[in-house]
């Protein structure tokens, strides 16, 4: 028996077909080659088409067909792990009525910070565990205040793993993790929030149908099957955001316990127990995958949205000819501390643990006589570990305070340097597992089909491969210089934006 897990990513689709009683990975494979493009029509703003993730979805299960190493027949429940709080809209026949706006876009952070004063802090924080901010309920306000016309079409609202499951079965559903993710719901009533529906005149009857995130969301129709060489009927039988999917995959599921990841964006996600926010909303509070009314599991949430961008970025205009391996290398050229130099990665939009502030990115104390392409890189490591830090420092404050960090082998933690950059940046040790959001969403399917009959019995051979601690290796000066810069660049934002509403 075995389980097919898809993986909706920014940059590209991954799938993975893994044995279920071995949880062996059988054969994985990802499209496109290069990352996929976001549309910036505006400064800001970041879109991509929903239809290009589904054609990229049957592009890389052909590609994992391809192999050769299983029978497509034999695959028994499909998972399906996504970028969180894209908005993706539909009317009646389930044609999609715009581009996606995506998790990085910034254009509804007035339209949600003005939501959070006039819904309520206390209310907002205590009930909602966020403040609206720039998630997906302040999009959709976005599309209804200027674009009416889309917004009279809407028949359901959906993120973009509920899209992918209605291309696969034909049906519309959400789930408590998901609704939290787009703060729409309210944890206090345990339903979706009526102040945010009459906040921005919403009408319920846009929600899909909420199910558990492990059941199923609908079975695989005949002529999609067909299509993609697998068995009618089979259920769709988990859906989750990447991050709360990431946890999964790394068996993070109970207080206490915190991974991370290194994509596009950076996370860290530790699990509690209690209905926590942070009073400025810089971190954020979700519903995890096994959250229930009556045994609740939140996954705390830190992002920072520039963080593989900001290196793919540094690929392009940096290292030309050369792959990322080649990058890593180079940079370990460079001594700690790239000499001086010093980067922010904060150019994807704007950053929630600094308040919603678009700050951007910055290279700072450029020397023309000393460095080189290697200090480029080692400093784009550096400042990125150096926000993770930043970040890990407020959910400390907010009592989350990891003795350890979960993580995949893979995107930035393939670098030897960066993973002891975090370590020694952070101060806490790195488990490293040979594990992806396409295996945990695979899992997670055999999970929601009853394949397995707990979280606990889905990851039973889950093993770390490396552990890495931290050295001697003195990072805090840098981090502290680093901290220094962030400063200075935030007052200037915020002298900036005074002048501009005076």
């Amino acid at each position: 028996m075995l389980l097919l897990g898809i993986d909706i990513g920014t940059s590209s689709v991954k799938v993975s077909v893994v044995d279920a009683a071995t949880q062996k990975v059988l054969a994985s494979a990802q499209y496109p080659d290069e990352e996929s493009p976001i549309k910036a029509v505006h400064p800001g703003w970041a879109e991509q088409s929903p239809q290009m993730w589904w054609e990229q979805a049957q592009q890389a299960l052909e590609r994992c067909h391809a192999k050769n190493a299983y029978n497509p027949a034999d695959i028994a429940a499909i998972g399906i792990a996504y970028q969180m709080h894209g908005l993706v809209l539909v009317d009646k026949d389930q044609n999609v009525l715009r581009d996606s706006i995506i998790w990085c876009d910034s254009r509804a952070v007035e339209i949600g910070d003005k939501a959070f004063a006039d819904i309520g802090e206390e209310y907002c924080l205590s009930h909602l565990l966020n403040s609206p901010g720039n998630f997906t309920a302040s999009k959709l306000a976005w599309v209804k205040e200027n674009e009416p016309e889309i917004y009279g079409k809407i028949d359901k609202i959906m993120l973009p793993g509920d899209y992918i499951a209605m291309k696969l079965t034909g049906e519309i559903t959400t789930s408590v993790s998901a609704l939290s993710e787009g703060v729409f719901f309210d944890f206090k009533t345990n339903g979706i929030s009526k102040e945010i529906l009459n906040h921005f005149g919403f009408d319920e009857s846009l929600f899909p149908t909420i199910n558990p995130v492990f059941s199923s969301h609908g079975t695989l129709s005949a002529s999609v099957a067909e299509k993609l060489k697998l068995k009618a009927g089979i259920p769709v039988a988990y859906k989750s955001g990447d991050q709360p999917n990431n946890a999964l995959s790394l068996n993070v599921l109970n207080p206490g316990e915190v991974a991370a990841t290194a994509g596009t964006s950076g996370v860290i996600y530790g699990v509690s127990d209690e209905l926590t926010y942070d009073q400025q909303s810089r971190i954020n509070t979700f519903a995890h995958v096994n959250y229930a009314e009556q045994q609740k599991r939140l996954g705390v949430l830190l992002c920072i949205n520039g963080t593989g961008s900001l290196y793919r970025w540094a690929k392009y205009n940096f290292g030309a000819g050369l792959s990322y391996t080649q990058m890593n290398n180079e940079a370990k050229k460079a001594p700690l501390g790239s000499d001086g130099l010093q980067i922010l990665p904060f150019g994807n939009g704007a950053e929630r643990m600094l308040n919603n502030k678009q700050v951007g990115a910055h290279i700072q104390n450029i020397d023309l006589n000393l460095h080189t392409q290697a200090h480029i890189f080692r400093a784009v490591q550096e400042g990125i570990a150096s926000a993770f830090r930043y970040g890990l420092d407020i959910m400390r404050s907010n009592g989350m305070n990891p003795t350890v960090i979960r993580a995949g082998k893979s995107n930035l933690f393939l670098s030897e340097l960066f993973t002891e950059t975090f370590v020694n940046a952070t101060g806490v040790p790195v488990e490293l597992y040979n594990n992806d959001g396409s295996v945990g969403a695979a899992l997670g399917a055999g999970i929601g089909a009853g394949i397995y009959k707990s979280p606990a019995e889905a990851f039973s051979n889950a093993k770390p491969i490396q552990l890495i601690e931290p050295s001697t290796q003195q990072f805090e000066p840098v981090y502290q210089e680093w901290k220094e810069l962030l400063s200075l660049k935030l007052k200037a934002k915020s002298q900036k934006l005074k002048k501009r509403n005076h």
